[in-house]
C-alpha cells in the first residue's frame, strides 16, 4: 500500500469514510512520518500524538456505528501557534505567551475538529506573527525542507514546511500581510488566503485585535493539493457566532467568464526573470484549459493599498506600545524588523488613521471595478525567488528590497480580496509559483484557475527534507 502520509487529504476522507482504511492508521502513519522528518525541520513545535490517536479513534467509532464524521473523516492536520486550541498555550512564538493557556478551541479550530479532522500538533511561527521568515528565541527556527538555505516563509513557516514534507495533509495558517501565500511559495505547496470574513476567527485568551487586523487578518489552508484547499475552506467556513465579521457567502459564486488578465510587474516592481517564466507559463497553462488571458502593464493600485496596510497595521502595534513589548520580548529577530518597519511608516495622528481607512474604500472601489471585466488576475506572489534565510535581518537596505519585492503579499489584505498561491515548479533546489487574485468571496474562481494551472505541472511533493 502507497504510505498513507502521501496521500491527499480528499483520498484520504473518502478511504476512511468508506472504511477501507482506519482513522487510527492514518494518524499513526502521519505521525511516524512526523517523528522521522520534524527534528530536521522544526515545524511542529508542539507535537500532540496522544490528542490524535484519540480523536483518530473518535472517527472510527462514529464510522463503525453507521454516522458521518464529517468531510475531512480522519484528515491529519496542523494548526499554527497563534490561535487558540483548548489546552494548548496561544505562544505566538513568544516568550512572554509560553504559559498563556487557551480554554477553549477558536472557531477555525473547532470547525476542523467538527469536520473530522485529526490535529498532529501546533506549527511554528516568528515572534509576533511578524515576518517572512521562520525562527522565535521560544520554539526556535523552521527550516523549509526543500532547501535549508531559503526561508520557508512566514510567518506561516511551520505550516507550510510541514505540509511540503508530509506531515500532515492539510496545514492550518494566518495571512495579514502574505503569511499564507508567500510560505506556500517559498516552500512549493499552495495556500490560499480566503476573503475577511469566509473563516471565523477569534482567540479567547486575548484581546479583540485593532480595526486594521479585523479587516485584514484571515485564517486559511495550505496543502499540496489545490483539491484539499477546496476541502479544508468548506470546513473550516462554518458559521460560529463568536464571529460578528463572519459572512454567510455561499463557496460557489454565479458563474463566471474564464477571463484571466496577466499582470508580470503591478506598479513597476522589480520582477525577477524565473518570477517572469513562471507567470508566463502559468497564462500558458490556463489558455491551454480554455481560459483567455490578456496581460496589462498596470493594474488598479498595489502600493498605495500596501502602505495604508503597513500605516494602520504599525498604527495600531505602537498605540499598545508595540516598541516596548518587543523590548520585553527581547527577540532579536522581532526587535530588528520592527525597527526597520517603523522607518518606513510614518505614525499618523487620529485624522491620519481615518484618512486611511477613507482612503480604502476607493482603492477596493477600483479593484471591484476592474474585477468585474476580469474575474481572475494572475500577478506575482514575490517579485523574487525565496529569499536566502533570515536576510530581512541584514540591514536596513536588505529589508527595504525584501519589502519591495514582497509588494503583491502586502497589497491584497487592506483590499479585502482573496489570493491563491500555485507552485508551478523549482529553480534548482528553489521552489517557483504564481498568485491568483479574484474578487470578495470568489474563492471559486481561484480554486477553478488553480487547479487548471495545477494539471500543468507542479514540483514533487511530498519532499524528502534536505
Amino acid at each position: 500500500m502507497t504510505d498513507l502520509w502521501r496521500l491527499s487529504a480528499t483520498d484520504l476522507a473518502a478511504r476512511i469514510s468508506r472504511r477501507e482504511v482506519s482513522a487510527r492508521e492514518v494518524a499513526q502513519a502521519a505521525l511516524a512520518r512526523m517523528e522521522a522528518v520534524n527534528p530536521r525541520l522544526n515545524a511542529v513545535v508542539m507535537p500532540d500524538p496522544e490528542g490524535a490517536l484519540n480523536a483518530a479513534a473518535a472517527v472510527d467509532a462514529v464510522l463503525a456505528r453507521g454516522g458521518d464524521p464529517g468531510p475531512m473523516a480522519g484528515v491529519p492536520v496542523t494548526i499554527k501557534v497563534n490561535v487558540d486550541q483548548g489546552g494548548w498555550p496561544t505562544t505566538n512564538g513568544l516568550r512572554l505567551q509560553k504559559d498563556l493557556l487557551a480554554y477553549q478551541d477558536s472557531p477555525v479550530v473547532a470547525n476542523l475538529k467538527r469536520a473530522g479532522a485529526v490535529i498532529l500538533g501546533r506549527t511554528n511561527t516568528p515572534a509576533f506573527s511578524l515576518r517572512w521568515f521562520t525562527r522565535n528565541s521560544l520554539h526556535g527556527a523552521t527550516r523549509n525542507p526543500r532547501d535549508p538555505s531559503i526561508t520557508p516563509g512566514g510567518s506561516s513557516g511551520g505550516a507550510a514546511a510541514a505540509v511540503a514534507a508530509g506531515i500532515g495533509a492539510v496545514a492550518h495558517g494566518t495571512d495579514i500581510a502574505g503569511s499564507i501565500r508567500y510560505p506556500a511559495y517559498a516552500c512549493g505547496v499552495h495556500g490560499l488566503r480566503p476573503t475577511p470574513g469566509r473563516v471565523p476567527a477569534w482567540n479567547s485568551s486575548g484581546p479583540d485585535r485593532g480595526i486594521g487586523a479585523q479587516i485584514t487578518a484571515v485564517s486559511g489552508p495550505l496543502a499540496r493539493h489545490v483539491a484539499d484547499l477546496r476541502l479544508a475552506l468548506k470546513a473550516m467556513s462554518t458559521a460560529d457566532a463568536r464571529d460578528p465579521w463572519w459572512v454567510p457567502a455561499p463557496l460557489e459564486g454565479p458563474r463566471f467568464p474564464r477571463r484571466a488578465t496577466l499582470c508580470v510587474a503591478p506598479d513597476g516592481m522589480p520582477v525577477a526573470p524565473e518570477v517572469e517564466a513562471a507567470l508566463r507559463d502559468a497564462a500558458q497553462r490556463l489558455r491551454a484549459a480554455g481560459w483567455t488571458v490578456q496581460e496589462v502593464s498596470g493594474l488598479p493600485p498595489l502600493r498605495e493599498s500596501a502602505a495604508l496596510q503597513m500605516l494602520l497595521w504599525l498604527a495600531e502595534t505602537r498605540r499598545g506600545g508595540g516598541a516596548a513589548m518587543m523590548e520585553r520580548e527581547g527577540d532579536p529577530d522581532a526587535i530588528a524588523v520592527y525597527g526597520f518597519m517603523e522607518r518606513l511608516t510614518p505614525n499618523p495622528d487620529l485624522a491620519g488613521f481615518q484618512d486611511a481607512l477613507q482612503k480604502r474604500l476607493g482603492l477596493l472601489r477600483e479593484w471591484l471595478g476592474f474585477l468585474e471585466g476580469s474575474p481572475l488576475v494572475l500577478m506575482p506572489a514575490s517579485g523574487a525567488l525565496p529569499f536566502p534565510d533570515h536576510a530581512d535581518v541584514a540591514g536596513f537596505e536588505a529589508f527595504q528590497a525584501i519589502a519591495e519585492a514582497q509588494l503583491p503579499q502586502v497589497g491584497l489584505p487592506m483590499l479585502g480580496l482573496p489570493g491563491l498561491v500555485v507552485s508551478t515548479g523549482l529553480v534548482g533546489t528553489v521552489p517557483v509559483g504564481v498568485q491568483l487574485v479574484a474578487s470578495r468571496y470568489r474563492e471559486d474562481v481561484l480554486l477553478a484557475a488553480a487547479e487548471a494551472i495545477e494539471a500543468g505541472g507542479v514540483p514533487p511533493m511530498p519532499v524528502e527534507p534536505a
